[in-house]
Formats: C-alpha cells, sequence, structure tokens
C-alpha cells in the first residue's frame, strides 16, 4: 500500500491520482506526472545508483530516468521502513524486441550511452559495485551449481517434471558451459577489464526491453538502473542479444543487425568479440531459470518453472544453429 501523504509531503506536491503499473505507479500530481517506485534495497545502494546517473547526466546522456530530488536534497521518501524514489514520468511504450527497426535503435542508444557512462568515481562513503574480472570465476561457480543442481534432482524420490526435464539435459548444458570457458581467452579478457578500471565505466546490466523506452517526443529513453555497476560493457551488449534473439529463433541476421547499429556508434574490439562469444555460449538462461527453482529464488509455481523450462529446451536446435555459426556472425 502506498502512503501517499507522507510521499506527497517529502517531494513536495500533491498527488491526484495513483494509477499501478509494472513494478512502478504513474503518479498524476499537481506538477506533472511523476513515476513512483518502490526500492527493495537500502540507502547505500541507492546514493550509488543516484550519483552513478547523475554522473551520467553531466557527462551529456540525459535519456535516462533521473530521480527528482525532495526539497531537503535527498533523491528519496522514507515512509516507516519502506524506500521510495521519484521521476519524471517518460511517455512513450516498451521497446518491441520483435521490431528490426526497434532493436537497431536499442542498439545505438546502448552504444551512445557506453560512450558517455565512463569516469565514474563513486565518493569514499558510498560502496563500489564492482563486477569487472569476476567472469572467469562467475562461469565456473555455475557451472558447479549445474552439477550440484543435477544431485539434488537425483535425490529427489518424488521427480517433478521440472526435475525430469533438467536431468533430461543438464548433461549437454553443462558440456556448453565447459565450452563457453574454454572460449574465454584470459589475456584478452585481463585486457578489457583493465581498459574497463582506467576508464572508469559503467554497465546498466538489466539492458532488456521493458527498461528501454521509446519515447512519444522522438527520443528513446535508459531507465531502471537497478542492477547498474562497474563492469565491462559488451555484458549489455550480449544482454540485448540474448532478450532479443531467443523471441526470434536466434535469427543470425538480426544478431548482425544488432551489432552493425551498436559498432557505428562504439565499435567493438576483437577482444570484446571474444567475450561476447563467450557470453552467447554459456547457457546462462538455463543456470538461472533452475538456480531459482532448486533454491527457490522465485515465488513461481512448479507448472510456470516448468513451462519455461520447455521453452528453453524447445529452441535447443536454433539456439546450437546460431552457436556453430558464431564465428560467421561476431566476425
Amino acid at each position: 500500500m502506498v502512503r501517499e501523504t507522507e510521499i506527497s509531503t517529502q517531494f513536495g506536491f500533491r498527488i491526484i491520482e495513483i494509477i499501478p503499473m509494472r513494478g512502478v505507479y504513474l503518479l498524476k500530481t499537481d506538477k506533472g506526472d511523476k513515476c513512483l517506485k518502490k526500492v527493495n534495497y537500502g540507502l547505500q545502494k541507492l546514493m550509488y545508483l543516484y550519483n552513478a546517473k547523475e554522473h551520467i547526466i553531466k557527462n551529456g546522456f540525459k535519456n535516462i530516468d533521473m530521480y527528482l530530488l525532495t526539497p531537503t536534497g535527498v533523491p528519496y521518501a522514507l515512509v516507516n521502513d519502506d524506500v521510495y524514489v521519484v521521476t519524471e514520468w517518460i511517455d512513450g511504450r516498451e521497446c518491441d524486441f520483435r521490431d528490426e527497426e526497434d532493436l537497431k535503435q536499442a542498439s545505438k542508444l546502448l552504444g551512445e550511452f557506453h560512450l558517455l557512462a565512463r569516469g565514474f568515481i563513486p565518493d569514499e562513503s558510498v560502496r563500489m559495485r564492482n563486477d569487472i574480472g569476476k567472469l572467469e570465476k562467475t562461469l565456473e561457480k555455475r557451472l558447479s551449481t549445474l552439477n550440484k543442481m543435477r544431485d539434488m534432482a537425483r535425490k529427489n524420490k518424488r521427480k517433478t517434471d521440472f526435475d525430469i526435464m533438467y536431468l533430461s539435459n543438464v548433461d549437454f548444458y553443462i558440456k556448453l558451459g565447459q565450452q563457453a570457458l574454454n572460449t574465454l581467452d584470459i589475456e584478452a579478457y585481463n585486457r578489457v577489464c583493465q581498459a574497463a578500471l582506467e576508464d572508469n565505466v559503467l554497465c546498466h546490466h538489466d539492458y532488456t526491453y521493458h527498461n528501454i523506452i521509446m519515447g512519444n517526443d522522438g527520443q528513446n529513453y535508459i531507465v531502471d538502473f537497478d542492477y547498474c555497476k562497474a563492469e565491462i560493457q559488451i555484458y549489455d551488449v550480449s544482454t540485448l542479444m540474448v532478450k532479443s534473439l531467443k523471441r526470434l529463433e536466434w535469427n543470425p541476421e538480426t544478431a548482425k543487425a544488432i551489432l552493425e547499429a551498436y559498432s557505428q556508434v562504439k565499435p567493438i574490439t576483437s577482444d570484446e568479440l571474444n567475450i561476447l562469444k563467450t557470453l552467447l555460449v554459456f547457457p546462462q538462461r538455463f543456470w538461472r531459470l533452475a538456480n531459482r527453482y532448486y533454491y527457490k529464488e522465485s515465488r513461481w509455481n512448479t507448472d510456470t518453472f516448468s513451462k519455461k523450462m520447455s521453452e528453453i529446451i524447445n529452441e535447443r536446435e536454433q539456439y546450437m544453429n546460431f552457436i556453430e555459426n558464431i564465428d560467421s556472425i561476431l566476425y
């Protein structure tokens, strides 16, 4: 339940109407339309994100959901133990990943963002969020987890449909994960990481369709920076490709169009292409879904989990055709 009186008081506007949307609220106020969001993290992380976004705006990239400040100069409202943030409402629609023109625009927008999302050194009072240099160990850990979850599924005396599907396919995806690790050129990865550290770059880290708004004003916007952190920026490119290509039968021509549109703005180095290949080959979606199921990280019911697993398995042939031809797509 939104405590509108406290939020109105702290931000200094009068709320006329509250309309629930995807994960946020549209506020009709006496000072225009606003976006209200309850965040599920503390003030340390919030201030990191606020400072990062302010830095990106000062660098010249203004097409993001900038936090509004209260009259006391803070970018949040505290209501009991809850933390709320407010941004200006962006009139527009979510990016359509099935539309090639939308994808090209999203790719160019990402390139523009990456060019200016750099030079960020957070205040000493704010804890740094940094994943640069962690890829190899992260993939190794996830590969190990696939094995552990296989043991968990085997031990279940009354196996669910999800258990059966997982056990029937996990060996294939473990092999694919190992292939991804073998693909990674550590020297190339270290060079990209070193450059990222020197440039103090930022990564959105959740660059998917509902965080890309095609504005009614003819501008496109990136929103929801909850996962933003210091990370090599090719990670965002891999996210965009996986999230879109799974909807498009892993069409290689679409993949090329994404890379071409991005590269027109920010060229991709050969070292970055090696990392991108590694990220595309690693079975991230299979691992993530199983991890959510076996470690109970989601409230989905068993039917939802089984449906999502079936979708991943059913696209395996198309995905593997893409992977087998990945060099001709990337290089």
